[in-house]
């Protein structure tokens, strides 16, 4: 991937549509295992963590095609159960409760994905033992074996990973499987949605308790998956930094809730529609307060980067409290080589922003690249950033959709 060249200070104005959710399409893809038929999803995003699921579901024999928002996937010919790519992947750790389900057994790498600190699959490991797989970790690899069956699992934390395999291995399980501190994160919804659209039995799906009744097959399907509400977010902060406007398509009100209340409290006006947005940025952006991160459906830690980068815009302080990963703050030093006084003790930054300048950036991880984008549009000069490769990881083509609205932003090849 090449580098992002920035000019800020040109405000945003027209029409940006979301598409596809990417924390739900690759659970759903890992779920296609499971089925019996073929599969055709719609409303799919164009990401490249998409396509390293697609490549993982090839490898496991299925056929898969990728046309348009369309995705094909014919399970038929499913032949193993041994994951041989994906380690640089979080989602990856998705087709250990999908394999289970299937084979009674898989093996995988260990997931990777963004650093943003210490990320263990204890409770994942916990939750199958619970369902009777035996499951083991030999330095970078997973072993799973054993059929799973119904049993009262209970999450120690409610992470959504953990969530979507219980939830995967349980649904061609014999007997009952009632999970309790369950994520309830709208793309866990999603995936249940999906599954029962197969035929599985789920109840409680959105709550912190889901019941599953196994069955003994699922069929193929026709399924949506829903927008992407990290995307609708990470817009109307570009909104706010640029000083513009924005009608923002596939827009889900209540999935948004929390980022609307903090981008309003700094001065943003946001006006709502079935399925839809419009925000106007404020003519000086005030102090978003203090923004804490917590489980859904709390303010969302995929969006505290983009929030940090408005904070950073701000000519007031702000503070941002991080309670999920230990290291997401490595937004930071890029935001601090702009102008922006940032101040971190743990998991707390205290931020004094202004007028941010353009410089040359390094994005670290998915939301934080996107961050960075979203605080040149904000600063006066040019920008130039670099590791756009994490961006599109979550993102299709964020330049040609920000400069579609009137962003000074280009895409530079290698």
């Amino acid at each position: 991937m090449g580098d992002y060249i920035v000019r800020g200070k040109n405000p945003l104005d027209g029409k940006l549509k979301v598409y596809g959710a990417k924390n739900a399409v690759l659970p759903i893809l890992a779920g296609c295992v499971l089925s019996g038929g073929a599969v055709l999803l719609k409303n799919c995003p164009q990401l490249t963590d998409v396509s390293c699921t697609l490549n993982i579901l090839r490898r496991l024999g299925c056929k898969t095609a990728f046309d348009g928002e369309e995705i094909l996937v014919n399970p038929s010919g499913l032949n193993t159960c041994t994951v041989e790519a994906g380690g640089d992947m979080r989602s990856s750790v998705n087709f250990l409760g999908a394999l289970v389900g299937r084979f009674g057994r898989a093996v995988l790498p260990a997931p990777g994905g963004c650093r943003l600190g210490r990320r263990p699959i204890d409770i994942h490991v916990r939750a199958l033992r619970a369902m009777g797989v035996e499951v083991e970790t030999d330095g970078d690899m997973i072993y799973a074996q054993g059929r799973p069956h119904g049993a009262e699992v209970q999450l120690d934390f409610p992470s959504v990973g953990a969530t979507e395999n219980v939830i995967l291995a349980a649904v061609t399980a014999p007997g009952m499987t009632v999970l309790t501190n369950a994520a309830r994160e709208p793309e866990i919804a999603d995936l249940c949605r999906f599954l029962t659209a197969m035929g599985a039995r789920i109840h409680g799906a959105g709550s912190d308790m889901i019941r599953i009744e196994g069955v003994r097959r699922l069929k193929g399907c026709e399924y949506k998956i829903m927008p992407d509400r990290i995307v609708a977010a990470t817009y109307m902060c570009a909104a706010v930094t640029s000083g513009g406007r924005l009608e923002i398509e596939n827009a889900v009100r209540p999935h948004l809730g929390e980022v609307a209340r903090v981008l309003t409290r700094c001065g943003a006006e946001i006006s709502w529609a079935p399925n839809r947005l419009e925000i106007r940025a404020p003519k000086v952006i005030g102090s978003c307060g203090t923004v804490r991160t917590e489980v859904y459906p709390g303010f969302p830690t995929d969006c505290q980067s983009q929030v940090m980068a408005v904070m950073a815009c701000s000519a007031e302080p702000g503070i941002m409290i991080e309670n999920i990963f230990e290291s997401r703050f490595k937004t930071v030093p890029e935001l601090r080589r702009m102008g922006a006084e940032i101040y971190c003790s743990g998991r707390e930054a205290l931020v004094r922003g202004g007028n941010l300048r353009g410089a040359r950036l390094m994005a670290m991880d998915l939301r934080g690249g996107a961050a960075l984008v979203v605080a040149a549009l904000g600063a006066r000069g040019e920008s130039r950033i670099s590791g756009t490769g994490f961006i599109a990881r979550g993102y299709r083509d964020l330049a040609g959709e920000l400069a579609s609205v009137g962003a000074d932003i280009m895409s530079e090849k290698p």
